[in-house]
């Protein structure tokens, strides 16, 4: 044996560490996706060696690169086979001539704010047009006999796609372009292709490496020595001639430790004992919601690409609420068609009352907000922790199941100033922020609207949360007439600056040791 190899060391080693220092030298440079197909393991098992290998610094990083590919999604393969919605649209309105938008919608089968989406980009490339009666119609430069195909490039994308990812790298200029604006990479099912990020770390045996390395030869240690005696060895007489490890008898016995309260559920309380203090008063709500307290009584319109901030789960049974309660259907109905009494044009369409009732998981706190005008006190200050369910691909600023801080602050003489200060306490005293600022943002339900962003140590800068005035839109249809300032704030983010993460999912970690050892730090 090796003298610079105590022999306690060479026995701490997992199989899959041996077999893969003995698979690659200081010379080899690999990665898990290498050590797949050379020492025949499955992706978990060599992250797993690699991981053991890496903190007993035995290997060391080679390089790193961040590799970007586009995966078609289900609704891409859809386009693929259908055609684009701009495909169709212009075919149907050839083929048929003017068509309204709910008509057009119908007659392709599309949602109507995926018909409103393409119109509006195939309006600018004056494709289609509106006549006077509000149909879509044929844009008078185009010749019916040669349509044009604004989504040629995309098509052959569509195409390429189906026999797997499209590796970024290799698509031109004029395909980055085309592919780009319809690829997500949180929320893709609502897009044509998933933008998929991966980074490639390789690695090479070390100097210590490479004396263990040697030891295990010395030893005769091939990795492949077994460590558990089975029935079935003891039936077919193999134990015989098998080489087993050695059993740790002198392994210490497990822990007993004593019940602690989560971290983050202590954060959670912390939060809302600071703002009862502060005389807010508390709101809460079911997780399932309809679409009109969700999206519509925050003046969302119900088919233009601004819904899409929100991808939201739809509940299959049952589908819809029985019925909204008056008059506030019939005021947010009418201010979203002409703007009520409201002061505002609306936008100018038919308000759909069938697709208001369509049940959804809450998306957003502000639904909270917007249930709790009708009933406010004035001046009056309410808050709420609330969970919500968007379609979004979880990474370590974003949860598909995360929960908002939410709240109202109605009274004749609050301001843009006030809601400031309030953000500013939010950021620096329940965050621990050192470092904030604010950015002009837009929503559909307030104006001025400003967004909250906080620099974490190891994260950098990232947005806290959404805020503003509610608009009248928002407010008189529910008998407010005095400014209310809101805000729907990402309280899991507060969470990881306040507890000293670097990653959402750790606040909901299954590690057990990770989470106790957060308490203690705590």
């Amino acid at each position: 044996m090796t003298a610079m190899v105590s022999e306690t060391a060479l026995k701490s080693l997992h199989p899959l560490e041996v077999k893969t220092l003995l698979q690659y030298d200081s010379s080899a440079v690999f990665d898990a996706e290498a050590m797949q197909s050379d020492l025949n393991l499955v992706v978990g098992q060599c992250n797993q060696a690699l991981s053991w290998l890496a903190a007993k610094n035995l290997v060391e990083e080679a390089d790193r690169a961040v590799s970007l590919s586009y995966e078609r999604t289900e609704l891409g393969a859809e386009y693929a086979a259908s055609g684009t919605p701009a495909e169709r649209m212009i075919a149907t309105v050839a083929d048929r001539g003017p068509l309204s938008m709910p008509d057009l919608a119908d007659a392709t089968g599309l949602e109507k704010k995926d018909v409103g989406s393409a119109f509006g980009s195939l309006s600018k490339q004056k494709i289609l047009a509106m006549d006077e009666e509000k149909r879509v119609r044929l844009a008078d430069d185009v010749d019916p006999a040669a349509l044009p195909q604004p989504d040629a490039t995309l098509r052959t994308l569509l195409e390429r796609a189906a026999d797997g990812p499209l590796e970024e790298s290799d698509l031109t200029d004029e395909e980055r372009s085309a592919i780009t604006p319809h690829a997500k990479k949180r929320g893709a099912s609502s897009a044509m292709f998933r933008a998929i990020e991966r980074e490639v770390v390789r690695y090479r045996v070390n100097a210590d490496g490479e004396a263990m390395r040697a030891a295990l030869a010395d030893a005769g240690i091939t990795g492949e020595e077994v460590g558990q005696l089975t029935p079935e060895m003891l039936r077919d007489g193999t134990w015989k001639t098998a080489t087993f490890r050695e059993y740790a008898v002198n392994a210490p016995a497990s822990r007993l430790l004593p019940g602690r309260r989560n971290a983050y559920v202590e954060y959670l309380d912390s939060v809302k004992d600071k703002l009862v203090s502060l005389g807010f008063q508390q709101f809460d709500g079911p997780l399932v919601e309809t679409e009109f307290w969700n999206s519509d009584a925050l003046f969302m319109p119900q088919f233009h690409s601004a819904r899409d901030i929100h991808d939201v789960y739809y509940v299959k049974t049952p589908s819809h609420a029985r019925e909204i309660e008056e008059p506030y259907l019939s005021r947010i109905a009418q201010t979203h068609e002409d703007g009520w009494e409201t002061g505002s044009r609306g936008w100018g369409y038919g308000f759909d009352r069938d697709f208001t009732r369509r049940l959804i998981l809450r998306s957003q706190g502000t639904v909270m907000s917007a249930k709790t005008l009708h009933t406010a006190e004035i001046p009056g200050k309410y808050f709420g922790v609330l969970r919500c369910f968007r379609y979004d691909q979880v990474d370590a600023t974003h949860l598909s199941d995360f929960y908002q801080t939410e709240g109202i602050v109605l009274g004749e003489d609050v301001n843009l100033r006030s809601l400031l200060g309030m953000l500013r306490m939010f950021a620096e005293e329940l965050a621990g922020a050192t470092e904030v600022r604010y950015v002009p943002g837009y929503f559909p339900f307030t104006e001025p609207s400003v967004e909250v962003h906080i620099k974490h140590p190891k994260l950098g800068w990232f947005e806290l949360g959404g805020s503003g005035i509610f608009r009248p839109e928002v407010t008189r249809p529910m008998g407010i007439d005095v400014p209310v300032l809101a805000w729907g704030l990402g309280i899991d983010r507060m969470a990881l600056m306040h507890l000293g993460l670097n990653d959402l999912r750790e606040l909901f970690s299954p590690d057990i040791e990770n989470v106790r050892l957060r308490r203690r730090a705590t």
